[in-house]
């Protein structure tokens, strides 16, 4: 067994060159696209990620131009919120946002037999009206179902969704559903996904805004 001896500051770059040696075709991806890809797999280490992850027409350039318009991202977990880069957001000036732990969301939740997640979806189409929100599922596939019914319903239309709940009850259903609404979206087919899949998408997209900004 041969152990690279790679400096901590390079184990990322070298990551990624595995990578790239190893991802096979990807002429059905655009270049932003891959690099989203890439960024998924490295959190991952699952290749399958390579035809796992769905795009709309343009989702990955649209979702730069939203950051760049100071787009607010409202998360379903703590776990991705905390993962998704400060740094780039803070520079970009864009906001983020998760309501799972809020006491009213919790309260409300309970009352009307509820998950959190729906209900946080709701609370954050009401404080965020007339803004760029990007919903960025990594956890309750109920979220994605109320925000596919929202958008149907004309209630109220992100500007973009992140759709990577993972698990087993009505996963692949709600990723069905926002794939046939009209509104950009990444989704994560299947049962795959999560928390950190859910932020290394996002992650991909501000490092590529972020970094052609410097």
């Amino acid at each position: 067994m041969e152990i690279e001896n790679i400096n901590p500051k390079d184990i990322e770059k070298r990551s990624m060159e595995i990578i790239e040696s190893e991802m096979g075709d990807t002429s059905h991806l655009t270049p932003e696209e891959k690099l989203v890809v890439k960024r998924v797999i490295h959190t991952t280490a699952d290749f399958e990620y390579l035809d796992n992850l769905k795009f709309s027409k343009n989702a990955v350039r649209h979702a730069m131009e939203l950051f760049k318009q100071k787009a607010v991202i409202v998360t379903d977990t703590n776990m991705a919120k905390a993962g998704i880069s400060k740094v780039a957001l803070d520079k970009l000036g864009c906001e983020i946002d998760c309501f799972m732990a809020d006491e009213e969301v919790a309260k409300m939740a309970k009352e009307k037999g509820l998950t959190r997640a729906v209900v946080s979806v709701d609370k954050a189409m009401e404080k965020y009206k007339g803004r760029n929100v990007i919903y960025v599922i990594g956890n309750a596939p109920t979220a994605l179902i109320h925000i596919a019914e929202l958008i149907e319903s004309r209630e109220f239309v992100p500007a973009l969704v992140v759709g990577a709940p993972v698990g087993f009850v009505n996963v692949i259903q709600s990723k069905k559903m926002i794939k046939k609404c009209a509104v950009p979206y990444i989704v994560a087919d299947g049962r795959k996904g999560g928390s950190t899949v859910a932020a290394a998408i996002c992650n991909a997209i501000l490092y590529q805004v972020y970094e052609r900004k410097i």
